[in-house]
């Protein structure tokens, strides 16, 4: 069977449902577009967590190094890497216990799907989670 995303009305409970946003792949530099997706997620009241091994902070959060770094849980796995690096990423969402692994716009692999999926995760790939918490939750996460 072939990939499908969750339906609009399941991306937008996935949303309401989610409070911590682990980024793998978030950049430290405010022109890159994984920085600008985090900050704005942020500023909509998500609490992001950097996964960068390069960086000490990034938006005012500690940064770690890996997914099983992170000391408390994680709601959605958010990657900014390219398919190829994805499958590990998918393991570890796995491992930590993620709710949901989210390929941004432009990324998909169906090995990292079929992972995650099979780890119990809601997927997500080829979609950018700052387009859709826009159209879905125009107002915040208050407005059901």
């Amino acid at each position: 069977m072939a990939f499908q995303n969750p339906t609009r009305d399941e991306i937008k409970e996935i949303l309401q449902a989610s409070t911590n946003i682990a980024v793998v792949g978030l950049s430290d530099k405010p022109d890159r577009v994984s920085y600008m997706v985090s900050e704005a997620m942020q500023k909509k009241g998500y609490r992001i967590i950097p996964v960068n091994p390069a960086a000490e902070t990034i938006l005012g959060e500690k940064c770690y190094a890996t997914l099983k770094d992170i000391p408390e849980p994680v709601d959605i796995v958010n990657v900014f890497r390219r398919p190829e690096h994805t499958p590990p990423i998918a393991e570890e969402a796995v491992a930590i216990g993620a709710k949901t692994l989210w390929l941004q716009l432009g990324i998909a692999n169906d090995d990292a799907a079929k992972i995650a999926f099979d780890g119990g995760l809601q997927v997500i790939m080829d979609r950018c989670i700052k387009v859709e918490d826009s159209i879905l939750l125009p107002h915040g996460k208050a407005s059901i």
